[in-house]
């Protein structure tokens, strides 16, 4: 039993997937670039934006453009992404759940640190205190900085910590950071792929993670 669960955001907590596909294409359109289908987007989340635009963009873009077609794409996301974000069903009442259990949460995520602030403020914060994003000082994911970091906040033991997430570069923190690793089958990869990876624990919904939080008290 987990009495810590640490969560990634995107495509575990939030399902962000439209509003980035909408920035992307966006930026891809304003500089008379192919545009992306959604499911080729979805592919490209899990490491950044800045990797996003990357992948989205022609192998051959020089640089320079590149990081024009980024600033576009960043800017549009800024203005556009609460337009269809919100957490996927089930989690909130999960977290509240687990609240009640007196699990300790935090959110980790390769957003940089302002963004993730804004969106735990925005939908989790009555049920989560910590909220870790990329910056100058921690490294994104999959090196273990955000995981060791928060749970030295929560004063966590690893052997009973959780990190849940739905990508490969989850389950690699997982491992970078010696603990267990949980991935939900709900986000931004494949069952198949996902399977692959042998993760300590698969989660077909936000509910199936109740059987391993530790019920320290009554919800």
């Amino acid at each position: 039993m987990y009495s810590t669960l640490l969560f990634d955001l995107d495509g575990t907590l939030l399902d962000t997937l439209n509003d980035l596909a909408d920035s992307v294409n966006y930026a891809l359109s304003t500089h008379h670039l192919p545009l992306r289908s959604q499911r080729e987007v979805r592919a490209f989340l899990g490491n950044g934006i800045h990797n996003l635009i990357a992948q989205s963009v022609p192998a051959t873009l020089p640089q320079a453009d590149l990081e024009t077609v980024f600033q576009t794409f960043r800017a549009h996301y800024l203005d556009h992404c609460l337009d269809q974000t919100a957490p996927y069903p089930g989690v909130l009442d999960l977290l509240r759940r687990l609240q009640g259990r007196g699990v300790k949460m935090g959110i980790i995520s390769n957003k940089l640190q302002p963004a993730v602030s804004e969106l735990n403020h925005l939908f989790f914060a009555d049920f989560i205190d910590i909220a870790i994003g990329e910056s100058p000082t921690t490294r994104r994911k999959p090196h273990p900085d955000a995981v060791l970091h928060a749970m030295e906040q929560l004063a966590a033991d690893p052997h009973t910590t959780l990190y849940v997430g739905d990508s490969e570069v989850d389950y690699a923190t997982a491992r970078a950071a010696g603990v267990a690793s949980a991935l939900v089958l709900w986000g931004f990869r494949d069952e198949p792929d996902l399977r692959l990876l042998h993760a300590d624990h698969y989660l077909s919904s936000p509910h199936e993670l109740l059987a391993l939080a530790a019920p320290q008290r009554e919800e």
